[in-house]
C-alpha cells in the first residue's frame, strides 16, 4: 500500500504493477470473508460497487456495445476499493499518507527544477507547465489534496514537534506556489476549496473562518495574478473565452460550455434511464452536428455529473452523488479525527473538481480516490458509522 501511494504521482505503469500485486496478495491471503463483511457493513463500498454495477446494467439499452465495454474497462479501478480496504491497517495510515506526500515532494522539486531551468524539461514537463510525471489535469488535484493533508498535520496533529510543523509549513508554502506556476485550473479551484475547508475545520463555520478564508484566497489570487505569468495568462484566457463564446466555441471554456448545452439536450430526451453505458459518444455527435457543427465533438463532457446523467438518467446522478453522501456521513460520525477531517476533504474535493472534468473516469484521479478512500472510510470496528 505504501508503494502504491508512493508511485501514484510518479508513474502510471509502476502504480498499475503495485495495484496488480495488491490484488494478488489479497487472493493469496484468501481474505474473501473479510471483504464480504466490509461490503455488508460499509455504505461507501456498497455505493461505489453499485455505481460500477450500473455500467453493466446500462449495457442493456446501449447501442454502441464496443464503446460501452470501453467505459466499463475505464472504471475498473473502482473494484480495488473493497480489496484495499480489506488489507489496510489502522496503525499504518500515517505511513500510507507519508508515502504519498514524499512522492508529491519529489514531483514538486522536479517541477521547480524545470521551471527555474536548472534541468531541461523531461517527460510531460515544459518550462511553461512544469508537471513532468503526470498531466496537469491530474497533477493539480493531487497537489490540492497534498496541500490539504499538510495543512491538516499543521493544524490538528498534536504529536508533531515544532520543527516538524515548520517543515510542513514550508512544504505547504512550496506546494501552494507550485499550484500557480502550473496550468491546471480545476486543481487550482480545488486548492482554494481545500484552503477554505481547513479554515472552517479549524475555526468552525462562523464569521471568523469566513473572513480568514476570504482574505487568504483574495491575497493568494492577487499574488498569483501579479507574480505568475502563467496564471495571469490563463485568467485572461477565461475572460476572453467567455466574452467570445458565440464566435469561438472551440476555445477551452467555449468547448466545455458547448459540451454542457448539447449534453443537456440529450438528457431532456432521455431523462429517466439515459442513453446507456456506451452511447454518449454517438448521441453527442448527432446533437453537436445539429446544433454546433463548427465545434469539436467529444467522447465525454468534461463534467462527471453531466456524463452520468446522460448515460443513466436520474439513476446515474443519484448513484454518483450517493458515494459522496455516504463518505460525508461516515466522516461526520467517525470518532477518528483524521477520518473526520480528511474524510470530509476528499469528498468535498471530488465533488468540486468533477464539475470541471470526469475525474472518476480518469485513471490516476480514480486511483487517488480509491487509495485514500480505503482507509479514510474504513469502518475499523466492522460497523457502519
Amino acid at each position: 500500500m505504501m508503494l502504491f501511494g508512493f508511485t501514484l504521482p510518479l508513474s502510471v505503469a509502476v502504480n498499475n504493477i503495485f495495484a496488480g500485486l495488491i490484488v494478488l496478495l489479497w487472493l493469496f491471503r484468501h481474505s474473501f470473508g473479510d471483504t464480504w463483511r466490509l461490503v455488508k457493513h460499509s455504505r461507501v463500498v456498497q455505493a461505489v460497487l453499485f455505481f460500477y454495477l450500473l455500467h453493466f446494467i446500462g449495457m442493456l439499452w446501449t447501442e454502441d456495445i464496443s464503446w460501452g465495454l470501453h467505459m466499463i474497462k475505464k472504471e475498473w479501478a473502482l473494484l480495488l476499493l473493497p480489496i484495499m480496504m480489506t488489507l489496510v491497517k489502522r496503525e499504518d495510515i500515517r505511513y500510507y499518507i507519508s508515502a504519498f506526500l514524499i512522492a508529491m515532494g519529489i514531483s514538486v522539486l522536479f517541477s521547480y527544477l524545470v521551471w527555474f531551468e536548472i534541468i531541461p524539461p523531461f517527460l510531460k514537463a515544459t518550462v511553461e507547465n512544469p508537471t513532468p510525471f503526470i498531466s496537469h489535469l491530474s497533477y493539480n488535484p493531487f497537489l490540492a489534496f497534498a496541500v490539504y493533508l499538510t495543512g491538516y498535520y499543521i493544524l490538528f496533529d498534536q504529536t508533531l514537534s515544532r520543527e516538524k510543523k515548520v517543515f510542513f509549513a514550508l512544504f505547504f508554502l512550496g506546494m501552494s506556489i507550485n499550484m500557480f506556476i502550473t496550468i491546471g485550473r480545476t486543481g487550482q479551484i480545488g486548492y482554494m476549496v481545500m484552503l477554505t475547508l481547513l479554515f472552517f475545520q479549524r475555526y468552525h463555520f462562523n464569521f471568523k473562518s469566513m473572513l480568514y478564508a476570504s482574505t487568504a484566497i483574495i491575497a493568494i489570487l492577487v499574488m498569483a495574478y501579479s507574480f505568475s505569468p502563467v496564471f495571469q495568462e490563463r485568467a485572461e484566457l477565461i475572460r476572453h473565452d467567455i466574452r467570445e463564446f458565440e464566435k469561438q466555441k472551440n476555445s477551452s471554456i467555449g468547448l466545455r460550455v458547448n459540451f454542457a448545452i448539447n449534453s443537456f439536450e440529450i438528457i431532456k430526451e432521455n431523462p429517466l434511464i439515459g442513453v446507456g453505458t456506451g452511447d454518449f459518444k454517438q448521441s453527442y455527435e448527432v446533437v453537436n452536428k445539429r446544433n454546433s457543427p463548427e465545434a469539436f465533438t467529444t467522447t465525454q463532457p468534461h463534467n462527471m455529473y453531466i456524463l452520468e446523467t446522460v448515460q443513466f438518467g436520474i439513476l446515474g446522478i443519484l448513484a454518483l452523488v450517493a458515494i459522496f453522501y455516504f463518505q460525508i456521513r461516515f466522516a461526520l460520525k467517525s470518532q477518528d479525527i483524521l477520518q473526520q477531517k480528511a474524510g470530509m476533504a476528499l469528498a468535498v474535493l471530488f465533488l468540486i473538481i468533477m464539475l470541471g472534468d470526469s475525474y472518476l473516469l480518469g485513471h490516476l484521479t480514480t486511483m487517488l480516490f480509491i487509495y485514500f478512500s480505503s482507509f479514510l472510510y474504513r469502518p475499523f470496528d466492522e460497523t457502519d458509522h
